[in-house]
């Protein structure tokens, strides 16, 4: 089918529904008291955080049915969760751990010490899958259960994120009886209990009674639809199919919704550094010039107008402006075409240099990738380009198997992610883990914002990637669904939250 025709076709469909929506509206939200159908733009490839990287699976089960010891909350601030207390000894390489009593795992175990230290241990080991396993779990020399509600957790090196760390998706913990079908049927201590995952199409959860505050969670059901199409996420919220959408993608529809009094649509950011991810290891991207023309052949701003609707901020390197210690630096790699073309002669290029640019299936990658494309062309660059579901992602991209890619790192201070050189970008160098190790032991506050100014100025100078802008979030909804989150420190929907007014 040709594209214009296709998307005539959309549009059809969305100006249908809308004339059809307002009786459907109405009689789903009166049906619709204690439950809520959210939708997602991807679907996971399975429901452990622990073994897989994917920010989907936290967007399902991460609070939900999965706990840690931690709780980040959608501003950012760090309050217990699985843990009722902690103390730290001085130099910050202790942490004793008070944990919570009379907490069941959804099949009745009883939750406590030994399943944390189990949890742990299970990402520290040689088989692990866990991606954050280098940076965090790996820096956990010893475990003490001092008894069933008190852990003792003691790092190699002092870690000043540590407790941010034990609120991501990768350090919930599991029970030993149901941690190896996790990916399929995950068991936790969340509110809510994993019920039917119907693949394609949605995941559906049911409220846990026997939840330590199961007064307190209104919905008894929630079920989670993936629609990645922007015009299928349109006409499915304006037929009343779906209740809300908390990261809703179709940004040239949100003046649509805001001049819509039955929606609500509210704005905040996320931690996507949106960046067209280069391998490093690879002919020729394994000169920095190379790198730095192809941050230079792209114009930052034209990416964010053409493919975010105007929404987006730019940035330099692999931070975002709401973290602390943030720095622009996108002065350092500015667009400069001719810079570009400069920089590639002397670098010994030939032209034209034919490459791969592969696109996952969300719209900043979809559409920026075009623009992306047309920008490289100008300064000799032709991309090819590879249109991947978000599975052949994982098992190509970020596998090591590409040229260039475009994606959104949506996890909180990942720059240690370049600390290792066998990350799927495949950036090494000994001065910049020098300077990783050197923020992790640094105790004072200040030393340790100056030493994050120094890591982001590395990686822009060496261009490791092309750094584009921050991803934005945009949550639409009905206007009386109350407790979506709008913004997203982490990936997460905390449905304990969720309730209809």
């Amino acid at each position: 089918m040709p594209h214009a025709f296709s998307q005539l076709t959309r549009f059809a469909v969305i100006a249908m529904a809308a004339a059809l929506s307002a009786s459907a509206f109405t009689v789903q939200a009166q049906q619709r008291k204690d439950s809520a159908i959210l939708a997602m733009v991807l679907e996971p490839t399975g429901l452990d955080p622990t073994s897989a990287p994917a920010a989907a699976i936290g967007e399902i089960v991460h609070f939900n049915v999965l706990e840690g010891l931690t709780k980040i909350n959608m501003d950012g601030s760090i309050t217990p969760l699985l843990a009722d207390s902690w103390t730290m000894d001085p130099d910050g390489k202790s942490y004793t751990f008070k944990l919570k009593r009379g907490v069941k795992f959804h099949d009745g175990e009883a939750f406590d010490a030994s399943d944390v230290k189990f949890s742990f241990e299970r990402a520290k080991s040689a088989t692990s899958t866990n991606k954050a396993k280098k940076a965090v779990f790996d820096n956990i020399s010893r475990i003490d259960v001092v008894d069933d509600h008190t852990v003792i957790l003691v790092l190699n090196n002092a870690d000043g994120n540590f407790l941010f760390r034990m609120g991501e998706n990768t350090a919930v913990i599991l029970d030993p009886k149901s941690a190896s079908t996790a990916a399929s049927k995950p068991i936790g201590t969340g509110p809510f209990k994993f019920d039917n995952w119907a693949k394609g199409s949605a995941v559906t959860l049911t409220k846990f009674d026997g939840y330590r505050n199961a007064p307190a969670v209104k919905m008894k059901k929630v079920t989670f639809r993936f629609i990645n199409d922007a015009a299928a996420q349109v006409a499915a919220l304006l037929a009343g199919d779906i209740d809300g959408m908390p990261r809703f993608g179709a940004l040239q529809s949100l003046k649509q919704f805001q001049g819509d009094a039955r929606f609500a649509v509210a704005a905040g950011g996320t931690e996507g550094k949106t960046i067209v991810s280069i391998n490093n290891k690879k002919k020729p991207f394994d000169d920095v010039r190379v790198r730095r023309a192809i941050a230079a052949a792209i114009d930052r701003q034209a990416v964010i107008d053409g493919a975010q609707e105007g929404f987006g901020k730019p940035i330099g390197s692999h931070m975002v402006p709401s973290d602390a210690g943030y720095i622009d630096l996108t002065s350092v790699n500015p667009y400069n075409p001719e810079k570009a073309k400069a920089l590639l002669k002397e670098a010994g290029v030939t032209l034209p240099l034919n490459v791969t640019l592969t696109l996952p299936p969300p719209e900043y990658a979809r559409k920026g990738g075009e623009i992306v494309a047309a920008q490289l062309a100008k300064v000799g660059i032709v991309a090819k380009i590879e249109n991947v579901e978000w599975a052949q992602w994982l098992s190509g991209p970020f596998k090591g198997n590409f040229d260039l890619t475009i994606i959104s790192h949506v996890e909180p201070l990942d720059f240690d992610r370049y600390a290792d050189p066998a990350y799927y970008w495949g950036y090494d160098s000994k001065a910049y883990r020098d300077l990783v190790t050197k923020h992790s032991v640094t105790p004072d506050v200040k030393a340790r914002l100056k030493i994050l100014g120094d890591i982001q100025k590395q990686l822009a100078t060496d261009a490791v990637n092309a750094y584009m802008f921050q991803l934005p979030q945009f949550a639409v909804g009905k206007k009386n669904l109350k407790g979506m989150w709008s913004s997203s420190p982490i990936f997460a929907n905390d449905l304990s939250a969720l309730t209809w007014q």
